[in-house]
């Protein structure tokens, strides 16, 4: 019988291209875990509930531990099943690093070429919420942009597609060797995403028949085993249990955090979000984690990459 405190919980929805990155990622592993489907537009209040309003997709949940952004999501999972590892090689410290360019400005490009290629066809809410999430304040003006620079954003795109391609011209299965690694999922995601979204991505990407074969050995891989679970029975399942997680902070925290300090904490781009605030339970130059209490889900602790978000003491 399945440990309530250990089972993977994961937040997402079908559509989502960086919940793929995961479910792939749970492939590689061969992992079991519960599929809660979320809403793809807000308001998502037992999502929200259990993260203290981080909104974005995916979310992973184990007992009353809950881990945000895919990057905090991947680590936490070669931490908990190291093998087989999502670093088959000597090579994991320029994996991360190159995984910064994957989720950072190369999904961006492809967020940008889906939105602006889909012109007046775009959902007027859909069109607003993912424009203000990724593309900030003035996200009218950034789908217009996109729209004008389409020619530019496809020339943008081609250029890593053609190095992937080059790197994959000895046969390789995957991108390091013969072993699926974090980055085939982390590049993939992006592939999936232009390909299943842009009306223009498979007559794109059939210019580079390797990143094709690359592709059928990434979707072949699967997304382990997962059973569906409710929302509800989720947020339950927090309520009754307490966080299991390290306490503590690394030595030499930048912003001289240690445990207890109250927090803020919301991605480095603005995109109207709610920040999220907690006690300090865990810091370190990867992940933080804060633990905070409410109705709704009990006590519970939210980590977040330290890359890519900002930290605030309240």
């Amino acid at each position: 019988m399945t440990d309530p405190a250990t089972e993977i919980v994961f937040h997402n929805y079908p559509q989502s291209p960086v919940a793929e990155k995961v479910r792939v990622a749970f492939g590689i592993k061969g992992i079991a875990w519960r599929d809660v489907e979320i809403p793809r537009l807000p308001p998502k209040p037992m999502l929200t509930a259990l993260t203290g309003g981080y909104r974005r997709t995916p979310v992973m949940q184990i007992g009353a531990d809950i881990y945000c952004d895919s990057q905090c999501i991947l680590r936490e999972l070669e931490r908990r099943q190291p093998k087989p590892s999502f670093m088959p090689t000597s090579d994991a410290g320029l994996m991360w690093c190159l995984s910064r360019y994957t989720d950072g400005e190369f999904f961006t490009l492809a967020v940008k070429l889906v939105l602006g290629s889909a012109g007046d066809d775009l959902p007027r809410d859909f069109a607003e919420d993912r424009g203000r999430l990724y593309l900030g304040e003035n996200w009218a003006e950034g789908l217009k942009q996109s729209n004008q620079d389409l020619p530019h954003l496809v020339a943008q795109i081609r250029a890593p597609l053609s190095w992937m391609n080059a790197q994959l011209t000895d046969g390789r299965k995957f991108l390091l060797g013969d072993a699926a690694a974090a980055i085939d999922a982390q590049m993939y995601h992006v592939i999936w995403f232009i390909r299943g979204r842009w009306s223009g991505g498979a007559a794109m990407l059939s210019e580079f028949p390797e990143l094709e074969r690359w592709e059928d050995n990434v979707r072949a891989i699967g997304h382990g085993t997962s059973s569906a679970m409710t929302a509800a029975d989720a947020l339950t399942r927090a309520q009754s249990l307490e966080p299991n997680s390290e306490k503590g902070v690394a030595p030499n925290d930048p912003q001289g955090l240690q445990i207890g300090h109250f927090v803020s904490i919301s991605p480095d781009l603005d995109g109207g979000e709610q920040p999220v605030e907690g006690k300090v339970r865990y810091a370190d130059a990867d992940t933080i984690g804060i633990e905070r209490n409410s109705d709704e889900a009990g006590t519970v602790c939210v980590y977040f990459p330290r890359a890519g978000y900002r930290v605030f003491q309240t």
